[in-house]
């Protein structure tokens, strides 16, 4: 038998860490977003956003398109099917910890 704490420490670090749950989060509710965007939301410096969106694009939870609108450099961030999955699961996994650690009682 597994016991909770052990499913909360087995938990995926790369969407839990919670810069990148909160795009994660935000990007399954919106589709896709420009970066400036993200930013926003987010309160990240550009540095750290583009790090963790680069994490997450290897990972194949994102893609990233990159491209000129006039002469600004754009860069759209939109979250993949992969990511839509994966995204749902944590936070479905999340309410069902969550649940089970209210009734939970230590072994005596």
């Amino acid at each position: 038998m597994t016991y909770i704490f052990e499913e909360i420490v087995g938990l995926s670090r790369l969407i839990h860490e919670p810069a990148r749950l909160a795009i994660m989060t935000a990007l399954s509710v919106c589709e896709s977003a420009d970066f400036l965007y993200l930013q926003r939301l987010t309160g990240l410096s550009k540095g750290n956003l583009s790090g963790h969106i680069s994490k997450l694009e290897e990972a194949g939870l994102l893609s990233v398109k990159k491209e000129f609108i006039g002469k600004n450099p754009n860069t759209h961030v939109s979250i993949s099917d992969l990511g839509h999955s994966a995204i749902e699961q944590h936070w479905q996994k999340l309410a069902e910890l969550r649940h089970t650690t209210k009734t939970w009682r230590p072994i005596e």
